[in-house]
């Protein structure tokens, strides 16, 4: 018996639409992760990118459990000594609700370059309905909405 390795030959990409509205985050961006990199695929082959792209919509109707809402915060760094910012995840939410979703699948990814070109190039969230993807006739997907 012989390990299968996937060529790019042997690689389809496809299109998904997610609706987040009323999904919890870390659930939400952990099915994405598995998705965008490949992992649901039986060809997944850790070093090729096999992995689906993912339309997110509704990102601003995304909700978080416990006291996450108010506790949560996002940490960024100016480059300059002591100044660090952190902003949290109700204003985050309010001004920027694409980064909330990113910022959840970045931290399920592996931090390298196949990691980031995969972020890149395979994620596309919205903060509402609309998205400019119609072309490519994403299919609908649609995971389990906890109860907490």
């Amino acid at each position: 018996m012989k390990t299968y390795t996937a060529t790019p030959d042997d690689i389809q990409h496809h299109w998904f639409i997610v609706d987040a509205e009323g999904m919890v985050l870390g659930r939400l961006a952990t099915e994405i992760a598995k998705i965008i990199r490949g992992k649901h695929k039986p060809m997944y082959t850790p070093h090729m990118d096999t992995g689906d792209n993912v339309i997110v919509i509704n990102a601003s109707k995304v909700r978080v459990t416990g006291r996450k809402a108010e506790q949560k915060e996002y940490f960024r760094h100016t480059g300059y000594m002591g100044h660090e910012r952190f902003t949290s995840f109700a204003t985050m939410i309010a001004k920027h609700p694409e980064r909330v979703i990113e910022k959840a699948v970045y931290g399920m990814l592996p931090k390298t370059t196949l990691g980031r070109q995969v972020l890149r190039r395979k994620l596309r969230v919205y903060a509402g309905a609309d998205h400019p993807h119609v072309a490519q006739q994403p299919t609908s997907l649609s995971f389990q909405k906890s109860e907490a």
